[in-house]
């Protein structure tokens, strides 16, 4: 299949809890590969499940992505406003014979499957409806619509990470596209809002291949174009085991909140799976430029905190003095509300940040080491200052202090301080 040379991606989120790392992933993926053809990024909301979306989940997936710095084309599409959409396919197919009435009851089809543990075969709807008329004793009576899927056969999906992947249709049944409610399944609407938006590339979790295999079938049931897959490995963690909140996969505002940079952060999930020779710092100005399907690894990404700090890091030591006095001040307000600096105070931090940002990993870290900048006389001591600020400490200090004193709180001026020798 020739791809389309106008590409068109999306991030798909469910707001139903906060923006995860692989989801932060996936989206980043989506937005290089969006950017590096010149294409078209957008966002849907599948906010279905009405009893678990919330606003706030909502907010959430907007402010991680802009923290990413992730920009959207566009307004976000909302799924569940598109319900009545997705009902019009589903008629169609009914009506053109590729999908029917099943009126089999929750009990009936509960006996069906312990029928089928029963015989050691697989738990799957049997088709009972598929060739089936109702009867007047059917009338009223609440049904679900079904897809009338091929029976024999293979269904094939030629996915850019995982390469030919084969499901038999004699083990796919025939999915339900709309419930007794009227309600669209997650698998229909999926797939009519790819189709709406002109997706050309689906990029998403492994987790979702098996999905890949019921849209295709809808899709070609249809006659539509099929997307381009590519269906990317899972984050684990350090131990091998999948990534949980033990190991670090905390909301991406966390990591925000944590003190690190959004660049760096890009870097680092640029990394998780995705691979350009042995580059390991790579601004998002080469990641545009390099980034490509086929350099996507099929093994699972390992998540290594200590590997962040270490590109976090490297971005800290790589920002000009003032822009990381700027962002520091500037995460020091929003971590404290209220809190101002003068400028004064912003001079003071610029000019010891040499000294400062090679010694910390993250904005955090760089606000500690300068506290002492913005407060007025001595800092309280803690239990660890108190026990080495013996007799002898106390009285280098104060000879110390005369000389800061009239010092120009540069680093010319703090060199030869340092080595001075205080009676």
């Amino acid at each position: 299949m020739t791809e389309n040379p106008n590409p068109v991606l999306r991030f798909a989120r469910s707001p139903t809890g906060y923006l995860h790392i692989g989801g932060a992933r996936t989206a980043l993926f989506n937005w290089l590969y969006a950017r590096h053809t010149g294409g078209k990024f957008l966002l849907r909301i599948e906010d279905t499940d009405r009893e678990r979306s919330t606003p706030e989940a909502v907010g959430a997936i907007f402010n991680g992505l802009t923290w990413l710095g992730l920009d959207w084309d566009g307004e976000p599409f909302f799924q569940f406003a598109r319900a009545d959409r997705h009902r019009a396919v589903a008629q169609e197919l009914l009506t053109r014979g590729l999908a029917y009435r099943c009126y089999a009851t929750s009990q009936e089809l509960e006996q069906m499957r312990v029928e089928q543990k029963a015989k050691g075969l697989s738990v799957r709807y049997d088709g009972r409806w598929r060739d089936r008329q109702p009867g007047p004793e059917q009338n009223g009576m609440a049904h679900v619509i079904r897809l009338k899927a091929p029976q024999t056969g293979e269904t094939v999906v030629e996915d850019r990470v995982q390469g030919t992947v084969r499901w038999s249709n004699e083990q796919l049944d025939d999915m339900v596209l709309l419930r007794s409610d009227g309600t669209p399944t997650y698998m229909l609407a999926v797939v009519v809002d790819d189709h709406d938006m002109a997706v050309t590339h689906v990029i998403r979790g492994v987790d979702h291949l098996n999905n890949a295999a019921r849209q295709t079938q809808i899709i070609r049931a249809m006659g539509w174009r099929e997307p381009v897959y590519a269906h990317v490995p899972l984050i684990h963690g350090p131990d091998g085991a999948k990534l949980s909140k033990r190991h670090g996969a905390l909301a991406v505002e966390a990591y925000r909140d944590m003190g690190y940079l959004p660049e760096a952060m890009r870097n680092y999930l640029l990394r998780l799976g995705w691979s350009h020779g042995d580059e390991e710092i790579i601004p998002t100005e080469k990641a545009i430029d390099w980034f490509d399907l086929d350099e996507i690894g099929r093994s699972a990404a390992r998540f290594d905190l200590k590997k962040l700090d270490s590109i976090n890091g490297h971005y800290i030591r790589e920002m000009s003095d003032g822009a990381l006095a700027d962002e520091t001040i500037t995460f020091a307000e929003k971590r404290t509300p209220g809190r101002s600096f003068d400028t004064p105070a912003r001079a003071r931090l610029t000019a010891i940040m040499p000294l400062l940002k090679t010694r910390a990993k993250t904005l955090v870290e760089l606000l500690d080491k300068s506290e002492f900048l913005f407060i007025s006389g001595a800092p309280p001591l803690d239990a660890a200052a108190s026990a080495v600020l013996k007799p002898e400490a106390r009285k280098r200090l104060g000879g110390l202090a005369r000389v800061l004193e009239n010092s120009a709180w540069d680093l010319p001026s703090f060199a030869p301080a340092g080595k001075a020798t205080f009676p």
